[in-house]
């Protein structure tokens, strides 16, 4: 995070994500899927890793750009999560992955707040569409399919999805690194 810039607001998101998609992956592994935590957490830690540096730039994916960083690293199983965050590409995998908990997990963060997925589709739509109707269109249909994605978590899991934000913060921060400004 340090060594690619991530400025504080990011990183606050990204450890927000980390938490929602550690609470997911633990909660799901606990109702007898084999997911990887330490994938998870880490993808959900990197999966704006290049966010800062594609600020304005229009022509410039962070979610492809980020999947690189990942490969220049070695961190192969990483890229594909980081690649696939903001959409993903290769649809639905037959069985639950990690890709698809820290995609969701980013869907449900906006900001350094866990939200549902219409207050972060609308957040969404605001900041990215700019009347661009093919653009509006496939963000509503990502968030159809994040919502898909929440369908097929939270049949599997023991609370709903609307208990996310407290579980949360019942968690605390023991273990999080702190987010600071500088």
């Amino acid at each position: 995070m340090n060594h690619y810039g991530m400025l504080a607001n990011i990183r606050a998101h990204s450890l927000m994500v980390g938490r929602v998609a550690g609470l997911l992956g633990s909660a799901l592994n606990r109702a007898g899927l084999e997911l990887s935590l330490e994938l998870i957490i880490s993808g959900a830690l990197l999966h704006d890793i290049a966010k800062t540096q594609a600020l304005g730039l229009n022509e410039l994916r962070h979610d492809e750009l980020g999947r690189d960083i990942c490969l220049a690293h070695g961190f192969d199983e990483l890229a594909e999560i980081v690649g696939q965050h903001v959409m993903l590409r290769d649809g639905l995998p037959k069985r639950c992955a990690e890709k698809e908990i820290v995609y969701y997990a980013d869907k449900r963060v906006l900001h350094d707040r866990v939200v549902d997925l219409d207050a972060r589709q609308a957040y969404v739509l605001e900041r990215y569409s700019k009347g661009d109707q093919a653009m509006h269109q496939r963000i509503r249909d990502n968030f159809s399919q994040a919502r898909l994605v929440e369908e097929r978590l939270f049949c599997l899991l023991d609370f709903a999805p609307e208990a996310v934000a407290e579980r949360v913060k019942q968690s605390g921060l023991d273990g999080w690194p702190e987010v600071s400004n500088g």
